[in-house]
Parts: structure tokens; sequence; C-alpha cells
């Protein structure tokens, strides 16, 4: 009997079967996030957002006054390809930057109130995508895999 009989779990949708794959959880939480993805690109695009520049938006404004090397760290991604999209956040009014009193070098980000709403509404509507992707867990299955998640992007920080 082929594994994919012993255990229906290992295959696909399409019938191919995946007995490596499939029990590897790198490649599970790729494709749970490739479920989530293009309906978030397609929702954010509606407000002219893509998802790193509503990650940096997201960011910036719970992190009033942050700098670019400390949203770079917090988003994993290098300074310089950070200044593309802060520059188009600030020419569309979503953030202002001020420069560091201490200093002149550094600019402190701060969303702006527009980008504050925007940030708001576009995070409702991502929320709704993954709502309809992880609508199958119940409230305590989808604690628990968020708390899981959190510690696995704890061991990055250490």
């Amino acid at each position: 009997m082929p594994k994919s009989e012993e255990n229906p779990d290992h295959r696909e949708a399409s019938g191919v079967e995946d007995t490596v794959l499939g029990n590897l959880i790198g490649y599970r939480m790729k494709r749970a996030y490739m479920q989530i993805q293009p309906e978030a690109q397609r929702v954010l695009a509606e407000d002219d957002l893509r998802v790193v520049s509503f990650s940096c938006l997201s960011i910036i404004t719970d992190n009033p006054g942050i700098v670019q090397s400390e949203l770079a760290e917090a988003l994993q991604m290098e300074r310089s390809n950070l200044v593309v999209v802060i520059d188009e956040l600030e020419d569309r009014g979503l953030i202002a930057r001020k420069k560091v009193p201490t200093d002149r070098r550094r600019y402190a980000l701060t969303a702006t109130l527009r980008g504050r709403r925007l940030r708001d509404r576009a995070a409702l509507r991502v929320r709704q995508v993954e709502d309809a992707v992880v609508g199958c867990l119940d409230a305590e299955d989808r604690a628990r895999l968020m708390a899981v998640l959190e510690r696995l992007e704890a061991r990055r920080a250490r």
C-alpha cells in the first residue's frame, strides 16, 4: 500500500505525494503563508500599498520616533532597501521624517494621522484575509499557534 494511502495527510489536493515535504514545518508554514499572501497583496493594493510598505507603516505607527536602523532590524531588512519604501511613504504623506536632535545624521520616523488611519484600515482588511484562511481553527488553536510562532521568533532575538 503506498504511503499516501496509509496516511492521507501526505497527499496533496493535486494527488501528488509529498511524504518528505509534508513533514517539514517550514514547508507547511510556507504553504499556509502562500494561502494568505496573494489575497493580502490584493487588499493592500486597493490602498496602493505593498506588503513591505504596509509592514513599514505598521511598525512606524506602533513605534513613533523609530529610526531607520531600528526599523530595518525589526523587519529583518537591509537599511538601504528601506530608503525607497520610506521615501514612498513620506511622499504620500503617510509618515514624517525629523532629524534626531542628538544625531543630525539620523531621522526619527512618525506616522501621520493619515498614515495611522490607512494602517488601521489595511490591517483590518489583512486580518479578514487571515480569518478566511485560519477560520477552521478555534480560538484556542489560534492562540496556541500564535504562541508557538512567537517562541520560534524569540529564538532569533537571542
